[in-house]
């Protein structure tokens, strides 16, 4: 059977890292871009205690360490009778019972048993657990049926078997998630230090955005770059400020700027501020900060802009206008920046092989991600195809898709059957 392999990220290796600003006006690859753009986060954000109640979706900041065994007792992994097994002997004497939250204290002699329910400590002098299907009662005796089925040991949870005091149970930058907050739980924890969510101010501009609900002027679009860019953030763990549409007036970009830099960790936009563009966005980013306008050799999402605003260096990032180059490029390069607020390390896309079932054109020189669908067939080989259209205002497109197709720039052409690379899209709702 072919299983999906981790994709080869040997050409994510770390090297000394540029300045934002060193990549002006020159063409990058996305993998030199996804490094450089880190260069914003000059420091990480404080940490937090936090209930763990309200912890789902935060990242440790913290080492955890098993206080305890868990579980804390040998205990019974299923209802029936515990006892010390003797191939020999095929009747037991009842001598109690155990149940999870009321032990049997004494000791077990020879030739007795206990009645014990799932969870409960195993006595002393017993070592395996009979389920209650296989056994009989007469008079005063329990009778084990077919006893020659019975294992010394069986139907018994080890303590610590599950994690063992003293071990590490979660390494400081995991993000929390339901099955980690029920192991967190299980130790007794009941508040973790988290990094404090970062957050991203999100705005739109443009006198032909409108907003979702309102009419839609002859020449308008409804505003989905936002709702997307949010959507992302919270995904990945962030607070959104969301700043809506703002007025194309130079004093009123700019006052919302300074308030979002004084307030945000991150600046986020959409479109409207590509070099040479006369645009009241452009300008005011540029009075209040530091930036710098990208190529970037990659489709969709060539354009990025980026650098630092306000007396705080809050880092800023322009992405692209149209909606599915904006949410390429965020799945590749603000991802990444998110994680660095949370003190975590560059680690590059997850990635997966495929065998490609089209066609698939790119071009030598530039990244594709086209956005695809991937299926297993019936021996476990991973399938993808493309979504269709690929235009990057087809926001359709990302709907359909469950992964992006990765043609690197030395890939001009796949055809059915060669093995591909995909970066599976994750969604949380």
């Amino acid at each position: 059977m072919t299983q999906p392999h981790a994709a080869d990220t040997a050409n994510d290796a770390p090297s000394a890292p540029l300045s934002c600003f060193d990549l002006a006006e020159r063409m990058s690859s996305v993998d030199e871009a996804r490094r450089t753009l880190l260069t914003l986060v000059e420091a990480p954000l404080p940490s937090e205690r936090v209930a763990l109640q309200e912890a789902r979706g935060r990242r440790l900041a913290e080492q955890l360490t098993a206080p305890i065994d868990v579980p804390q007792n040998t205990n019974a992994a299923m209802d029936g009778i515990a006892l010390a097994w003797q191939t020999d002997r095929n009747h037991w004497v009842p001598a109690g019972q155990a149940l999870a939250g009321e032990p049997f204290t004494a000791r077990l002699a020879p030739g007795e048993c206990v009645t014990i329910a799932t969870g409960a400590p195993l006595p002393d002098g017993a070592d395996t657990v009979i389920m209650r299907e296989q056994l009989t009662t007469r008079g005063d005796q329990v009778i084990v049926n077919d006893p020659e089925r019975v294992r010394a040991g069986q139907n018994v949870r080890q303590a610590g078997e599950d994690i063992a005091r003293g071990s590490v149970a979660l390494a400081a930058g995991e993000r929390l998630d339901a099955a980690r907050l029920g192991f967190i739980a299980s130790l007794g924890i009941a508040d973790v230090a988290v990094y404090r969510r970062p957050r991203v101010a999100v705005f739109s501009t443009g006198s032909e955005v409108t907003a979702p609900g309102e009419t839609l002027p002859t020449a308008g679009i409804f505003d989905a770059n936002r709702f997307t860019l949010t959507g992302l953030a919270r995904e990945n763990g962030a607070e959104v400020i969301d700043l809506g549409i703002l007025p194309d007036a130079p004093a009123s970009i700019r006052r919302a700027l300074e308030s979002a830099a004084a307030e945000a960790d991150l600046v986020l936009t959409s479109g409207g501020v590509s070099m040479g563009q006369a645009d009241y966005t452009r300008e005011a980013l540029a009075e209040l900060g530091q930036l710098a306008f990208w190529r970037v050799a990659m489709r969709p999402g060539k354009p990025l802009a980026c650098g630092w605003l306000g007396a705080t260096r809050t880092p800023f990032v322009g992405l692209p206008g149209n909606p599915v180059a904006a949410m390429v490029a965020f799945l590749q390069f603000v991802v990444p920046l998110l994680a660095r607020l949370e003190d975590q390390p560059l680690r590059p896309p997850e990635r997966l092989f495929a065998r490609a079932g089209e066609d698939l054109s790119g071009r030598t020189g530039r990244c594709d991600f086209i956005r695809g669908v991937s299926t297993s067939d019936r021996n476990g080989q991973l399938w993808v195809h493309s979504t269709g259209a690929q235009g990057s205002g087809i926001l359709a497109s990302m709907v359909d898709a469950n992964c992006l197709i990765e043609l690197p720039d030395t890939c001009a052409a796949v055809s059915p059957g060669d093995t591909v690379t995909i970066q599976p899209l994750r969604r949380d709702a």
